[in-house]
């Protein structure tokens, strides 16, 4: 009897590999949940748009990341008023925020859109406050 575990013998002589392919890629669709399936359309969207992944921003760097907007709070800071939505891409979140704003047309859950400028941390979370930002359109959600 030999030693080895089944599996590690199925992987030293290739039968281990899963097989690529349309079969393949469906029942990994159909396993996955319904979360995993999202945050893969979401990244695939950050790299179609050339935008940096939220997980790759460093702090005090300058970026251009896309997402949805998961949520949408009135939370004022230092008693002055300030928009915050946390935006997520796939790979991590990043609060966005804008001060002195109590709202803003377009500003949403469930939307997407792209923002740039500088990350900050701020209690372990990044954070990309006045970003410029673009909408993207409603019918691309």
């Amino acid at each position: 009897m030999n030693a080895t575990p089944r599996s590690q013998r199925a992987a030293q002589d290739g039968r281990g590999a899963k097989p690529a392919g349309r079969f393949r890629r469906m029942l990994d669709r159909l396993a996955s949940s319904q979360q995993d399936i999202e945050s893969a359309e979401l990244l695939q969207d950050t790299q179609a748009t050339g935008c940096t992944p939220i997980c790759d921003c460093g702090d005090r760097q300058i970026v251009r990341v896309t997402g949805t907007l998961r949520t949408v709070t009135l939370r004022p800071r230092a008693g002055v008023p300030a928009l915050e939505a946390e935006m997520f891409d796939g790979t991590a979140p990043l609060d966005v925020v804008w001060l002195g704003r109590r709202s803003i047309a377009g500003i949403e859950p469930g939307r997407r859109l792209i923002a740039s400028g500088r990350i900050s941390m701020s209690h372990g979370r990044r954070v990309l406050f006045n970003p410029k930002y673009e909408l993207r359109p409603l019918g691309q959600e």
